[in-house]
């Protein structure tokens, strides 16, 4: 694996949704407030009914560990551009891409080394390497090559990178204490935004002049003009609109697939307090760990899917170059 565009990969996807989910995560965190059985008010953590679901899923200024309990992450004086005012202060999902970031770079660039040494000194690589370059070849051959087209090489760093980043950010969500970052709108906006980009400078380096062609409907010769004049207007603005239903999809698939999961894992743990019986409860935990388990086949498929949808949409506007 070629470390040098991974790692501008991993700069690419993480820094404009940094951006993105910082700003839409300005509201302020309140204390929760509870009144006890003699009247007295109590506060913190352990007032009431602790929420172990939703903290996955919501963003917020305050992270959860451990040992120390919860950290207010600093705040920042918003930023303003004209009317607009953007908060660039850290968030808990921001703190998740970062953590994703670095575990990709930990696990994959140690696994490159090891993977180019075992091959020199043994033949072959062993152990963990074996299983992250089966992952990568299944990818690379199954996924990405076949989609993006002929020579389609220069896709495998954005390809790998889009699928393990967007894995070990599903995964992070799935863990105590983490937080789903690709269940925030804003995040996965900002992947499927990066690919749009990616797409549609592949189809200007491919077609050329020949990309107007994507946006601007062009009739077949056979085609009377008098239809050509009705069908260009309204088959140029059907283009134009296909051009961003594609990302669009792309970011409404994996938001609301990673926060479905954990949605119906609330309603089925939710079950025991609605009924306030013990008769419920092997029926909820029990649903609520198949769901769990589902939800770590989710994390792999929904990285799956974005991965090699953007790289059919890569492979369709190259077509036109060939």
């Amino acid at each position: 694996m070629k470390l040098g565009p991974f790692a501008l990969s991993l700069l690419c996807l993480a820094a404009p949704a940094v951006a993105l989910s910082q700003a839409v995560a300005d509201a302020p965190v309140r204390e929760q407030v509870h009144v006890g059985p003699s009247g007295q008010a109590l506060t913190g953590p352990s007032a009431g009914p602790v929420d172990i679901i939703t903290p996955h899923i919501i963003d917020s200024h305050v992270l959860e560990l451990p040992i120390a309990g919860e950290i207010e992450l600093p705040r920042w004086k918003p930023v303003r551009i004209g009317s607009l005012s953007i908060d660039l202060s850290i968030t808990k999902h921001v703190v998740m891409l970062f953590v994703a970031a670095l575990l990709c770079m930990l696990v994959l660039i140690p696994a490159a080394h090891a993977h180019g040494r075992l091959t020199k000194e043994r033949g072959s690589p062993k152990g963990f390497t074996t299983g992250i370059e089966a992952i990568v070849l299944y990818v690379r051959n199954e996924v990405i090559l076949p989609n993006v087209g002929p020579h389609g090489n220069a896709f495998v760093p954005f390809g790998l990178t889009l699928f393990f980043f967007i894995l070990f950010a599903n995964l992070l969500g799935l863990i105590p204490y983490g937080s789903t970052a690709t269940g925030n709108i804003s995040v996965t906006g900002t992947l499927a935004l990066i690919t749009f980009v990616v797409v549609e400078a592949t189809g200007i380096k491919t077609q050329g002049w020949g990309y107007l062609r994507t946006i601007f409907y062009v009739p077949p010769k056979e085609i009377p003009f008098p239809v050509k004049l009705f069908m260009v207007p309204i088959m140029t603005v059907v283009e134009i609109i296909g051009k961003f239903t594609k990302p669009f999809a792309l970011a409404i698939r994996l938001f609301a697939n990673m926060t479905a999961g954990h949605v119906v894992l609330l309603a089925l743990i939710s079950l025991i307090f609605t009924f306030k019986t013990f008769t419920v409860i092997t029926a909820s935990v029990t649903m609520g760990v198949g769901s769990s388990l589902l939800e770590i086949f989710v994390a792999f498929l929904q990285a799956y899917i974005f991965t090699i949808l953007s790289c059919v949409f890569i492979g369709l506007i190259r077509q036109g170059g060939h």
